[in-house]
């Protein structure tokens, strides 16, 4: 008894590489029509908004830094502060934290 065609690997090569080119061909046209529809889509862009309180707080940053400083005034004070000689009336400071916070926030 004979079996004819058991290690008849010329068939099975020639659909083997037809699968091959098929799946290539699928991936290449997959990858043609991704392409495309990337190119299609509108271009993002990023924006960034600020909260009102990060406005506020920006434009007080910017009078700080706008601010005149008496500098004869500053080193007259670190010298006092330093030597010991500088004392703080705690009354006169809670004073006028008082008055800057109603100022800042609008109280009375």
């Amino acid at each position: 008894m004979s079996i004819n065609n058991v290690n008849n690997n010329g068939q099975k090569q020639v659909i083997d590489n037809q699968k091959v080119n098929q799946q290539q061909s699928q991936n290449h046209q997959a990858s043609e029509a991704a392409a495309k529809s990337t190119s299609a889509q509108p271009v993002r862009q990023d924006s960034v908004s600020l909260t009102q309180s990060a406005q506020q707080l920006a434009q007080v940053q910017k009078k700080s830094t706008e601010a005149p400083v008496n500098q004869e005034k500053v080193d007259r004070l670190k010298k006092a502060i330093q030597s010991g000689e500088y004392s703080v009336n705690p009354e006169n400071l809670a004073k006028n934290i008082a008055l800057q916070e109603s100022d800042i926030f609008g109280r009375n």
